[in-house]
């Protein structure tokens, strides 16, 4: 695919029956028309957990674009977030701030304000604890209308129960508000069985409002896949209440499942997790939802290129103190693998990288090759300290070099005084006894007797570490004679560490690869992070983003996008898969990882916002399709009735024209544009329900 050829693509994915994605974004001038809201229900509003958190916080600014000041997130209220990331304010809609005041006055603590990122939407956060008064009523509450008990112990779904009926309330107090002045539009969207529970209640009690409903991935086949089973070949037969019930998470279960099939819309981010959805939720996704990045476009392609030298020196350096007295090897053959995310064995495929880095080395001392590679496994887990031959590492390795700056500062200071004096300097005058027995303190303190560590924390209750003990089955402990060495990493990256001080995003930008070769991988924004950032990354066709690619890509592989067979072929296949795409990048030269790594860039454009977030658009219309099919026309009668009435000084908005002069004369291109773009709009919304209602009318007929 050329550089055209993605465009064509990315310009593809924008336009779905006739609708332009970037003609829907009008900073919220229809929302405001026609009273259309968004209310964006999740656990990681303003509160970090896992991988939803930056589906969301990526999201809002294009989601702004099409909605203005009609986008409201609602989450819970964590304290040390809210700290950092929310500034607190009272809401400047009156009806938002009616229904916050209703609810503080039963004794609901509720904050408002702006999440501080990029579009700086507002929030409304609830307080769980203010409500726990509340518990042993909603519980019955719910099992009333939905007959799904809640266990007194699981203390996750009792917050989830008392977060979903604080957005119930919320959204039919809300639309009490919102009626009272005009008809209203709005829409729900709730993210993962966590909010679902608000969206059952919602749905059951008959509020006027559109409900969506996305699962980034389902409770019993995240466990289902890490109990070892073959998930994907026995998807028709696994007896879900019973697994559901011998995991004790069957209470859960229930209410995703409850919250799937009362949406009037269901997504997923991806196909392989809807063909999931199909049989564990027995519902199948009314659309696709797959997940955007902010992406950020450098003016110039040596930019990105420049990123990746400068953090690679960080990773050097790093090396150069952790395998001190074993540092046999040239940085500059030496290529920088990794794997990262929650600490699933192997759901994330740590299991089959750790293997397929065995045969890796095996491969690279057969051939004899002189590159090394060094792997790193950033998977968060319980630790109690630094392991401290980690830190005499970087310890050793900073004095040597702290040694080696200040001779060779006195070097150039003593080479200035002699060439002054019109000598030239002999070998002695250079360097002086002195510096030769600070240099050989130095060596001396380099050496090792042990092997370089494996880890760089203590590991609690070590023995019983999936990743610690496969790497010993596999016998990778670093030696002198490997070509491949690892480093296991057990904690997030952060640039205040004393032993790696890079954030993500630097770490990634100095890789050479990213390894992701997962079992169950609903979506993968680690593969799609290394790919806007220009590193070429492996994934797997079990994974969202590697299915996505498969389709939208000709070739990926061409583009540093690897995608490991684990649906069609054994573990034994894809394992030597794997290690055969490590091997065969391992044999590139740099001018050839340089090019890949450009090719890989261009695929940005296809996970931006921009391009993705139509399939967002899409769920939202055909929510209102099916709860107000009216929207259309009262679109169109509302927009004739608003560009017919004469403006004045006090109500015009700034950008409508002043009206022409007499002596100027009325040119058409002197008019008001905004009718065109709204009309635009209204025949590209028709157009489009039309599609959905034929669609409906034909599965109706096949029924039948």
């Amino acid at each position: 695919m050329s550089i055209s050829k993605i465009k064509n693509a990315a310009k593809s994915l924008k336009t779905f029956q006739g609708i332009h994605f970037e003609q829907c974004l009008d900073h919220g001038e229809t929302a405001e028309l026609m009273n259309k809201w968004l209310l964006e229900v999740s656990w990681e509003v303003a509160n970090k957990v896992g991988g939803i958190y930056t589906v969301i916080r990526s999201k809002v600014p294009i989601t702004k674009k099409e909605y203005g000041n009609n986008y409201i997130c609602l989450g819970p209220y964590n304290d040390s977030f809210v700290k950092t990331e929310v500034e607190i304010s009272e809401s400047k809609n009156e009806a938002i701030r009616e229904t916050v005041n209703d609810m503080r006055r039963y004794g609901v603590h509720v904050v408002t304000g702006n999440w501080l990122i990029e579009g700086f939407p507002e929030v409304v956060l609830f307080d769980i604890g203010s409500a726990a008064h509340r518990l042993d009523g909603w519980k019955g509450d719910f099992f009333e209308y939905a007959h799904i008990g809640i266990p007194y112990h699981d203390r996750e779904s009792n917050d989830a129960l008392i977060f979903g009926f604080c957005v119930f309330w919320f959204i039919g107090t809300f639309i009490e508000q919102l009626k009272r002045t005009k008809k209203c539009y709005v829409i729900a969207h709730f993210h993962e069985w966590l909010a679902g529970i608000g969206l059952v209640m919602t749905r059951l009690r008959n509020y006027d409002c559109g409900l969506i409903f996305t699962t980034h991935a389902t409770l019993l086949g995240r466990y289902l896949c890490a109990g070892a089973t073959d998930f994907y070949n026995h998807l028709s037969y696994f007896d879900l209440d019973k697994e559901a019930g011998d995991r004790q998470i069957y209470h859960r279960y229930c209410i995703e499942r409850a919250a799937a099939s009362c949406a009037h819309v269901f997504t997923t981010v991806s196909k392989i997790t809807g063909i999931e959805s199909e049989f564990l939720l027995n519902k199948k996704p009314d659309i696709l939802t797959p997940n955007g990045l902010n992406v950020q476009t450098f003016a110039a392609l040596h930019e990105f290129q420049n990123l990746h030298a400068q953090n690679k020196e960080k990773l050097n350096a790093f090396v150069r103190g952790h395998f001190y007295g074993h540092y046999d090897f040239d940085l500059d053959k030496t290529l920088y693998f990794f794997i990262a995310g929650r600490y699933e064995f192997s759901n994330k495929g740590a299991d089959m990288f750790i293997e397929s880095l065995a045969r890796l080395n095996h491969m690279l001392k057969s051939c004899g090759s002189d590159v090394t590679v060094v792997a790193f496994m950033i998977f968060p887990t319980s630790t109690n300290n630094f392991n401290i031959e980690s830190l005499r590492g970087q310890s050793v390795a900073k004095m040597l070099r702290d040694t080696v700056q200040n001779i060779q500062s006195d070097i150039g200071k003593r080479l200035y005084e002699i060439c002054l004096k019109g000598n030239l300097p002999t070998p002695e005058q250079i360097l002086h006894p002195s510096d030769f027995i600070e240099l050989k303190k130095c060596i001396y303190a380099s050496q090792r007797s042990s092997l370089p560590p494996i880890c760089t924390h203590n590991v609690n209750d070590d023995v019983h570490d999936p990743i610690l003990n496969a790497l010993r089955r596999c016998q990778l402990f670093n030696a002198r004679y490997d070509r491949v060495k690892v480093i296991f990493h057990p904690e997030f990256l952060r640039s205040t560490s004393p032993l790696l001080p890079l954030d993500y995003e630097e770490f990634v930008r100095g890789c050479h690869l990213g390894v992701f070769p997962s079992y169950y991988e609903p979506w993968g924004y680690t593969p799609a992070e290394c790919t806007v950032m220009g590193v070429p990354n492996i994934s797997t066709n079990l994974s969202g983003f590697g299915c996505f690619m498969e389709e939208h890509v000709n070739e990926p592989q061409t583009y540093g996008i690897y995608v490991v067979d684990r649906r069609y072929k054994s573990g034994e296949e894809s394992c030597h898969q794997l290690a055969q795409y490590m091997f065969d990048f391992s044999q590139l030269t740099r001018r050839q990882r340089i090019i890949l790594r450009n090719r890989t860039e261009r695929l940005s454009e296809l996970l931006d916002w921009n391009t993705l977030g139509i399939y967002y658009y899409r769920a939202r219309q055909m929510v209102l399709q099916r709860t107000h099919p009216e929207f259309d026309e009262e679109l169109l009668k509302l927009t004739n009735e608003t560009l017919s009435t004469p403006s004045t000084p006090a109500v015009s908005r700034s950008s409508t024209p002043a009206p022409p002069d007499r002596d100027e004369g009325t040119d058409d291109e002197d008019e008001p544009d905004s009718y065109d773009k709204v009309t635009n709009l209204v025949i590209q919304n028709i157009l489009f329900y039309s599609f959905i209602f034929t669609v409906e009318i034909f599965s109706l007929k096949r029924i039948r």
